[in-house]
């Protein structure tokens, strides 16, 4: 296999260290409970983390994760097997906060160059999941790209395509049928070789149909959704990448359900970017958008130039950053106070030294 074709580049050749040179660069394809499957040069290799690794870390954030480059050696006895030794800096990875009450980053794809968002469009069709996937895509450094799936049943194309503009201006959006092969050449444009996509959606939307097409077979599972709200089942348990003949890499993703928000208010500026330029407008810097005298942001939703539900999404996610924020540092500040008490222990214990 072609490091450079598994989208290998002088941004990891740099981290490289002079001590390093004889371990070999991998990519992680799959992670399950088992361990990684790798890509590298002398092939397909099974990977596992020595405990070391595990107990040097302090978030999940940082174990290796699918897209990941890791340098490796290989076991003595078992040449098809690698310990994982290093994971190197990433150039971008898509995350979300840890499901349920935990504190913690999860990333769902690294190294990745282009973030797909699937949403179809059928009675699954959410413009304010796409809104909050978006976020998530800028705050990744990853380009985001709208995929409207399922285009050979829609009855309403036009009003749909031009609802999700509204909320997604400047981001390139394709209406696209995974099943039917509509417009997935187009798409196969858009990953060139040595390129990392990842697709991103909800459970139904169509996202492993997409890619069977675009590898030309069932690589991966699928099943239909559910009659009445389109919803569809986890078909996808894990997440995998797989190379597109004469293109690049893909990564598939189970649907989710809770897209918790992980990120700063930079990205919420750059996916509400509308409503940024309107607010520059408005006569006061600090205006709130509500009663103030000379608001751009309410004269251009009484004029119908923007949708007041746009305003009411951005005001959610801004609250949810900011309790992220709030919840970060005193997660900080807990764990310092931790440390400060260990210390004291330690220094405490230490024998008395006498002149």
């Amino acid at each position: 296999m072609n490091l450079k074709e598994l989208g290998w580049s002088d941004f990891f050749d740099d981290q490289l260290l002079p001590d390093e040179k004889h371990l070999i660069p991998a990519r992680v394809v799959r992670q399950d409970l088992s361990g990684y499957l790798l890509y590298s040069e002398r092939g397909t290799l099974t990977g596992s983390l020595p405990g070391k690794f595990r107990h040097d870390i302090t978030s999940k954030a940082e174990l290796p994760t699918v897209g990941d480059w890791v340098l490796v050696s290989l076991l003595e006895h078992e040449p098809d097997k690698a310990a994982i030794r290093k994971l190197m800096h990433r150039r971008s990875q898509f995350s979300r906060k840890e499901a349920g009450e935990q504190l913690d980053e999860q990333i769902i794809a690294a190294n990745i160059d282009t973030a797909f968002i699937v949403c179809g469009l059928d009675d699954n069709f959410n413009v304010q999941r796409i809104e909050r996937y978006l976020l998530l895509a800028f705050e990744s450094r990853a380009t985001p790209h709208i995929l409207l799936n399922k285009a050979d049943i829609c009855n309403d194309l036009n009003e749909k395509v031009n609802a999700v503009r509204q909320v997604a201006p400047g981001v390139e959006i394709s209406t696209i049928s995974g099943l039917t092969g509509q417009g997935i050449e187009n798409l196969r444009d858009c990953i060139g070789i040595g390129q990392t996509a990842v697709l991103l959606g909800s459970s139904g939307v169509g996202k492993s149909t997409i890619i069977n097409t675009l590898l030309g077979f069932e690589r991966f599972q699928t099943s239909s959704v559910r009659e009445g709200d389109s919803k569809g089942r986890h078909t996808t348990s894990f997440r995998e990448m797989a190379q597109i003949p004469g293109a690049g890499l893909i990564i598939d993703t189970p649907g989710m359900r809770e897209i918790q928000i992980w990120g700063d208010e930079s990205s919420l500026f750059q996916a509400f970017d509308d409503l940024g330029e309107l607010a520059n407008q408005c006569k006061f810097r600090d205006c709130s958008h509500v009663n103030e005298p000379g608001c751009a942001v309410k004269a251009a939703i009484e004029s119908g130039d923007l949708d007041e539900a746009r305003l009411i999404s951005y005001r959610k996610l801004q609250r949810e950053l900011q309790h992220l924020s709030e919840q970060q540092d005193i997660r900080v500040r807990l764990e310092r106070k931790s440390a400060g008490k260990r210390s004291s222990r330690m220094y405490r214990k230490r024998p008395n030294k006498r002149d």
